[in-house]
This record gives structure tokens, sequence and C-alpha cells, in this order.
């Protein structure tokens, strides 16, 4: 009889073929049976529990360096496990910006022996580094090249047609775009009403994100470049990308899925403002909409803490964001409770899908020889967000209060224990992503 490092037992496993009834068997970090039977170093029983490909969060930002008092890599990477997450993409808008060879090789090493989940580090495109994005990009633990068209300062703000054409001009990989259009949201700072975050999404309006995603089209398709738009908050932009799919992927949050403006702002004020913004229930309806009609590719947490004096600040000196990688998922467990996905759905936006558009290795699947990557949940355990169950160093979440059904139960990171029954574990055991076009795994 075989031994393993790790049995899981009693689940119903969600292969690339469907649910099964079978035990797991890992060694060495990978799995080497479905159907497995023997002895192991540790069992774990998963009667009456789901095991889900490992849960990939493709935009948090961390913080760390120069931030660290609203997270740090250590914090947000106990946040992402709790809530069933194994892996992470984290944004480059840090102090100093993540825009070099020596940023990049700074955050690896913070990393190292601190995060509990696997991780990769978007380098960020500036006015002044077009030319360097084709190496930067294939640097291993490198996610790719992100592009604030907007929403930003300094140097990591990109909004020049032209600027922009250079940028997607250097390099190959597909690349992450923040789709608002800078020109637009100045012309109409008068927008806002000081005091009144309602007037978030008036400013920062659809035309100002439907002229974002249309210019970054033109220009890709002319540079003949891969890009994937993030956090799309209107249905327009969906409809438009949807014609779009030969160059284009894109991204929706859980909590633009599950906020309307109408409820939030009168009910927790600055805590719902984030860019691009919550819209109305309208809005929200519409994303469901192109959802169910298979546009958006993954689902993103965009995990953007800040801390609770921050927030209390009078709009609009408020800044925008929100903590949301340990809800990414029990809220679409809710939402697929509720009939509004199905749990095939799920795994798709959360796992499969990341691994098929950014070319994950060993990740994104429940198969012989990927990674011992799996996300544990009981479907049926109904429970409260309490503030107590929150990791992230904000220690807030607009979501405090939720009744959900569908809870993560354990997270598992190469066939390490992460998470198990809210209670995290041994130690943190992250390491970088694998990509495909970063080079041959080992050299």
């Amino acid at each position: 009889m075989a031994t393993y490092d790790l049995l899981l037992t009693g689940g119903t496993v969600h292969t690339p073929g469907g649910p099964v009834a079978a035990d797991i068997g890992v060694t060495d970090g990978r799995i080497v049976a479905i159907g497995a039977r023997g002895d192991a170093g540790r069992t774990i029983d998963c009667t009456g529990l789901d095991i889900l490909p490992g849960v990939i969060d493709t935009q948090v930002h961390f913080r760390e360096p120069g931030l660290v008092h609203k997270e740090d890599l250590a914090t947000g990477s106990e946040a992402a496990v709790m809530g069933g997450v194994v892996a992470v993409f984290e944004m480059p808008n840090t102090k100093p910006n993540t825009d070099s060879a020596e940023a990049i090789a700074d955050k690896l090493a913070r990393a190292d022996g601190r995060m509990w989940c696997d991780h990769a580090f978007y380098v960020g495109a500036t006015n002044h580094n077009a030319r360097d994005l084709a190496e930067l990009e294939r640097l291993p633990g490198t996610a790719g090249v992100k592009i604030f068209m907007g929403a930003s300062t300094g140097d990591l703000l990109v909004s020049e047609d032209a600027r922009l054409a250079e940028v997607l001009a250097s390099g190959q990989r597909r690349v992450a775009i923040h789709a608002e259009d800078e020109d637009r949201m100045n012309a109409r700072e008068g927008e806002r009403v000081a005091g009144d975050p309602s007037s978030h999404p008036v400013w920062r309006d659809d035309e100002s994100a439907l002229l974002a995603t249309t210019r970054i089209l033109r220009l890709a398709r002319a540079a003949r470049r891969r890009i994937h738009v993030l956090h799309v908050t209107t249905p327009a932009e969906l409809e438009l990308l949807g014609r779009n799919k030969d160059i284009a992927t894109c991204e929706v949050t859980p909590q633009h899925l599950t906020l309307a403006g109408e409820d939030a702002y009168p009910r927790i004020g600055t805590l719902a403002q984030m860019n691009p913004p919550i819209r109305s229930g309208a809005h929200r309806d519409g994303l469901w909409y192109w959802l169910n009609q298979g546009v958006p590719d993954v689902i993103g947490s965009d995990h953007a803490p800040h801390t609770l004096e921050e927030k209390a600040k009078p709009y609009p000196a408020s800044p925008s964001g929100m903590p949301g990688v340990q809800t990414l998922l029990p809220l679409l467990l809710d939402h697929a409770a509720n009939g509004r996905l199905t749990l095939q759905r799920v795994i798709e936006l959360t796992s499969a899908g990341a691994q098929r558009i950014f070319g994950l290795t060993g990740k994104g699947r429940i198969a012989a020889g990927y990674d011992a990557d799996f996300t544990i949940v009981d479907l049926k355990k109904r429970w409260t967000i309490e503030d107590r169950w929150l990791r992230s160093r904000a220690g807030w979440s607009p979501f405090t209060g939720m009744e959900l059904t569908g809870k993560p139960i354990g997270t598992i990171v190469r066939g390490h224990v992460a998470m198990w029954e809210d209670t995290l574990g041994d130690a943190p055991r992250g390491a970088p992503i694998r990509f495909e076009s970063t080079g041959f795994p080992g050299q």
C-alpha cells in the first residue's frame, strides 16, 4: 500500500471532470492520487465537506513596504488563508512603488518565511520604465505588468495614449488594467459633495470607466497585446469586453456583486468607498447578467485596506478601498447557496480561470501532478461574519454582521495545512507562484 505525506478522506472532490467521492493522496506538496488508498503521515477527515481547487485571488494590495500600518505581507496572507485563499497576486502601489527589479526582489525577500499563501507581485508601469517592462515581466515571482490609467498618483499614473502605447509595446504577457479615465475624472471633481460618499459614483461615473476601457482596447489591439481589465463595474463595459475576448479578459469583485449604493452609502458611509465605485443596484444586477453570460473570467477581491481612523475622515478626504481577501470566497459561496451561480462557476472564477488566462504552473485544478492546493468548504454552514474572525490589520469589513451560507473550513497550500477550522497552521510556508511565461521551472 502506498504511503503519502497527507491523505484527505471522505470529501467530495471537485475535479476537472466534476465532483467525485474520493480520497486524495499528497506527497512532496503535489497530488499523486485521486482515489488514493494507503497510509499517510497525516490524515484529515473531510466527511461532509467539499474539496475545491485552491482559491487564487488575482488582485490584492498588502501595503508592504511603506504602508504597513494598514496591512503587511504577513497579516494580509493570514487573512487570505483564513478565507480559503491559497495564492495571491499583489499590486505595485506601495511606498516605494514596485516598478523595478530591485523592488520585486525586495518584496520576494520580505515574503520569504512570512507569507501564509503562495504569491506573485505585479510590477507597475510608469512614465519612465516602459523600455524595461519586457525584462521585468519575466522575473520569477512576477505576476506581470499593471497599468493605472486613473486613480493613482505620481509615476504609477499612466494616462496618456502615447505613454500607454509605449507600455503595451514592451513585453508579451497579459497586462492588468485599472480603467478609469483620468482627464474625465479631473474635469468632474466638482461633482463631489463634501461629507457625502454617495457622490463618489457620480464623480467617477459610468462614462469615466467605459471611456478608459474603450481606449485601452483600441490601444491593445493596435499593439497586438493581451490585456486584463480589473474590477469592472458597469454592464456596458462587460458588453464591450464580451465583443473583444480575443485580446481582453476581465475581472469583477465580490463587493460590486453584493453591495448596492442605495443601501451601502447610507448604511456604512465611507466604508463603501472604493475605486471604481460601488454603483447602483441596477449596475449590480447588470454585472450578474453578464457574469451568467460567461464574460468575466475571474473574481478578484481588490483587497485594499485602510484603517478605521483613515476611513473616518469626511468625504472626499477619506481614502478609497476596503478589505476583501478573507470574504471573497464566503460571499461567493453564499451567492451560490442562493442560486445566483453554480459551484462549478465559482471554481472557474476563483481557480481555473486564473490558471487559464495567466498561465500558472501546477495550480488551478485538482489533478495528479498539480500542487496540492485545496480549499475545503462546508456548503451548508450558516454563520455570521464578525470582526473577531477577520485577520487583516485594518480590522473591519463592509460585510460585518452579514449572515452567510457556506464557509471555508480548511486551506491547504502545496500540502501544508495553512488553516483548519479558523486556526492557522504551524508556520507560514508561502512560496512564489510559477508561471509558464517566466521560464522553465528551476531555471
